[in-house]
């Protein structure tokens, strides 16, 4: 784990992921010491239940728009920074 990332209050959820895409997108990240979305242990956790978010994302940042996908990137980051949340 990234040194400036603090542990999830639901160890349970954090410590089994299941077989999924987010669980392999943790294990590299942790592996490479960077920093993560956390919700991804969220997502490894139950990823039949959140696979309509991982659909809805993806659908927002990099379907069909009148907007790049930087400048959507751009808005997310800056979102991100208003909430005080690591993008």
């Amino acid at each position: 784990m990234h040194p400036d990332m603090k542990p999830l209050f639901l160890p349970d959820v954090e410590h089994n992921p299941k077989p999924s895409t987010q669980a392999e997108v943790i294990r590299l990240m942790q592996n490479s010491d960077s920093e993560y979305p956390q919700i991804l242990h969220l997502f490894a956790y139950k990823p039949e239940a959140t696979q309509h978010l991982t659909r809805f994302t993806r659908e927002v940042m990099r379907g069909h728009s009148p907007l790049t996908d930087g400048f959507r990137e751009l808005i997310a980051a800056y979102t991100s920074a208003r909430n005080d949340c690591a993008f």
